[in-house]
């Protein structure tokens, strides 16, 4: 046996080995696959495969990195670096910088990111004389994304009746249009957003028979990581580039499929094995990362989805400790329970800051855990701020290197044509826009004849100067690599002079991030190998260009610094942390409110959650809030219907401040963790530990009965509910309205339930689906 095989179990061992024909990995979390991958990458290589004929496609730059030295480091050898490994976006953007010109595009096209994309939406939505306060960018670009998404082109947008319906109920029947202006522009400007990236180069394919062909051939062994995460533009392309072969092999996990709102859809890996009839489906359980106490908790929330694979993970790690549940009195409290907790637990048992991770449904809830945080002096970082990348000044400077490679870039040109201020205002720069619009061109081919549009004199002269500068630097890229490009731009055009002079706090900032930004493209042309940006050893400008734009923000942040993790759940997949906390465990929140109107949706927030039980290594905390402000209102919060899925041998429960009750001592009586705490730890009044909490929940308060909601449940609105009505509550059951009070912005219903008595409820969080 090679000595690569030997540190396998036998279900790793066996998806090593199986090399030809279609295969399905169903890895749960921290069963190893990515040392699977490698080691399978390996074995091919090892029997003979070139590295050049294999295509393994991964979610971030990072894991792609990873892969490779794990491969050089089994095989001893320098071939890994001939391996097409990266992610969908920088391996298709990588191609489509060989072969774009076959469908009309510049091979030096520019990469727009979000912000980008946007702006040329509301440029061009201002341009068809819309309304941009209805016709919002980022409502109309995330439309226009998704459309992508699913590979539907603007005509087809247009055209199809469905569609168009959607966009009426929703006021906003030009999209179709709007969406079809932004293609012609970006097209214009020689450039392709990141949904295009996918969306190009499958055009690509299906209209050049021989690109697809030498790439079908090409890539006779193709592996896709994270299969569960692609979205039907990435499920094509690989249909097409396997069809030669079908030697593909995805690995994935369908209970941690989360990113359904970026277009991502968990029927790709439940139907494979239609796709492929005769492919052998192999299942990594052993899970190497958690205690069996964590695993047991996962193995039990997660059974409760219809739609999914089977699988049960286990361990040969010890049982480890309970999961703490903990409800506080507010957000505030929970923020200090958990900093409270993270100092207690580097007091006893000597953890680094690293090892903590604080996981949460919304960005929004980060505030009080960070403000704990501060007051307890624990560093922090989050994920998921804003990037360094997108600075203004980062971008400014940027945005000359992206028009040094690509001219025709008309939103790079627009961002620095007159900065610094060289005397090429608004209206010089609205004319040039005009001028290009109505004849079909380029601004920078306007600027080129500028004496031919009736510049005035001195804008004349400062236009003719700026394109003779930007051309010089031009001329510089055949010969010098990216870092002498970048640092001739700054001194030349003046930019890094105007920050150097602004010596206020902010502009000291400015200028240290654009020197900053200088040695991040002087390490990437003395770095041996350019990592998925372009041919191997590539130091041009373009190439760096690539590279920065199609980084992730898990690609940008340092893992390995000694900081306490903040970051939503969604962020937190593919990571592990020893002590991980779970915050906002409170219905409305997690699950999400806005993720309950189908079945779908509720199982995709249920696995939001068994992915955050599965980052937790050897501790795991789950946390929620009496009260919680949101939208400036504060608001009594329940506690998450995924709560009453944890099972109640492997969870202790307390409040913050209170001590923990321990479960072996207990008469408290029978039933799962979720109604324990509901009846608030009734019972005998006089024990120790109930003191501390006695004041926060009646001992009389009445034990609620769970109920299933209906299989025809869907929510009514709130306007049409009327007193005496009968209602149905998902959690709650079937009940009478007796009361309506409240404002209009935050109506409040008292409703008496069936089974668990009187209540009210906030009909702006509450969804209630009127019976009679």
């Amino acid at each position: 046996m090679q000595d690569y095989l030997k540190g396998l179990n036998e279900r790793q061992r066996d998806a090593v080995t199986s090399t030809e024909g279609p295969l399905m990995i169903v890895a749960g979390a921290g069963s190893g696959k990515t040392k699977v991958l490698t080691t399978r990458i390996a074995h091919l290589m090892a029997k003979g495969v070139d590295a050049f004929n294999i295509l393994s496609l991964t979610f971030t730059n990072k894991a792609a990195a990873e892969m490779k030295e794990r491969v050089e480091h089994i095989l001893a050898n320098r071939e890994a670096r001939n391996l097409y490994i990266g992610t969908f976006h920088s391996v298709f953007a990588r191609i489509l910088r060989a072969e774009a010109h076959r469908i009309g595009y510049p091979n030096s096209f520019t990469i727009y990111d979000t912000d980008d994309a946007k702006s040329v939406v509301k440029t061009v939505t201002q341009e068809l004389n819309l309304d941009v306060q209805h016709y919002k960018p980022n409502a109309v670009y995330n439309r226009i994304s998704g459309a992508k998404n699913g590979l539907v082109t603007a005509g087809e947008y247009k055209n199809d009746y469905h569609i168009q319906q959607e966009d009426m109920r929703a006021n906003r029947p030009m999209i179709g249009h709007i969406y079809e202006a932004y293609q012609k522009r970006c097209f214009k400007n020689g450039a392709m957003d990141f949904d295009d990236l996918l969306f190009k180069f499958y055009e690509l394919l299906k209209t050049t028979p021989e690109v697809l062909h030498k790439y079908q051939h090409k890539f006779k062994y193709i592996m896709i990581d994270e299969y569960q995460d692609t979205n039907p533009a990435q499920y094509e392309i690989i249909k097409l580039l396997a069809a030669a072969h079908e030697n593909v092999c995805v690995v994935g996990d369908d209970a941690q499929s989360i990113y359904a709102f970026r277009g991502a859809t968990i029927q790709n890996i439940l139907q494979f094995q239609q796709d492929y009839t005769d492919a052998k489906v192999i299942k990594l359980e052993q899970n190497y990362r958690s205690t069996q106490s964590i695993l047991t908790v996962a193995n039990e929330i997660i059974k409760n989805n219809k739609g999914q694979i089977p699988k049960t993970l286990f361990t040969e790690n010890a049982a480890g400790e309970k999961i703490r549940l903990v409800r506080t009195m507010s957000d505030n409290e929970e923020g200090k329970f958990i900093a409270d907790a993270i100092l207690e637990q580097k007091l006893r048992n000597h953890f680094k800051n690293k090892e903590f991770a604080l996981l949460y449904r919304t960005n929004a809830q980060s505030r009080a855990f960070e403000e704990s945080l501060r007051r307890h002096n624990i560093p922090y970082t989050i994920f998921g701020g804003i990037s360094f990348y997108q600075r203004k000044e980062i971008k400014d400077f940027i945005a000359y290197l992206r028009l040094v490679v690509n001219p025709k870039d008309e939103e790079a040109l627009k961002r620095i044509i007159n900065y610094p201020v060289r005397g090429i205002g608004k209206t010089s720069v609205d004319r040039a826009v005009l001028a290009a619009n109505e004849g079909n061109i380029s601004m920078w081919e306007v600027l080129e004849a500028a004496p031919m549009f009736g510049f005035k004199a001195g804008t004349l002269q400062a236009i003719e100067e700026f394109v003779l500068m930007i051309r010089s630097f031009k001329s510089m890229l055949e010969t010098k690599n990216a870092y002498d490009i970048a640092f001739h731009v700054g001194k030349q055009t003046g930019f890094v002079k105007e920050l150097f002079n602004d010596k206020s706090t902010e502009g000291v900032q400015r200028y240290e991030n654009v020197q900053e930004l200088l040695n991040s493209i002087k390490e990437f042309t003395e770095t041996p190998m350019s990592e998925e940006s372009g041919e191997v050893g590539d130091k041009g400008l373009a190439a760096y260009l690539q590279q920065i734009v199609l980084l992730t923000d898990a690609d940008q942040k340092d893992p390995d610094a000694d900081t306490v993790k903040l970051m939503t759940i969604h962020a937190a997949k593919g990571l592990e942390f020893p002590v991980v906390f779970v915050g906002g465990l409170e219905e409305g929140l997690f699950p999400n409110a806005m993720s309950l109107n189908t079945r779908e949706e509720l199982e995709e927030e249920r696995r939001l959650f068994y992915v955050a039980v599965t980052r937790a290594k050897t501790r795991l905390y789950l946390t929620y809030a009496n009260t919680r402000y949101r939208f400036g209102q504060l608001i009594q919060s329940d506690s998450s219907r995924f709560i009453t899925e944890i099972p109640e041998t492997h969870i202790d429960v307390s409040f913050a401040g209170g001590g923990v009750k321990n479960q072996k001592s207990s008469s408290w009586g029978q039933g799962n963790a979720f109604e324990r705490m509901q009846r608030g730890f009734g019972g005998n009044s006089s024990a120790p530990e109930k003191t501390a909490v006695s004041t926060l929940v009646s001992n009389n308060k009445p034990k609620e009965v769970a109920h299933t909601a209906s299989a025809n449940f869907v929510p009514s609105d709130p306007a049409t509910l009327k007193e005496g009505m009968r209602v149905e509550h998902q959690k709650f059951g079937f009940g009478e309205v007796l009361k309506l009070e409240g404002s209009s912005h935050n109506p409040v219903a008292t409703i008496k339930f069936e089974q668990n008595g009187e209540k009210k409820i906030m009909l702006n969080y509450a969804k209630l689906m009127i019976v009679s």
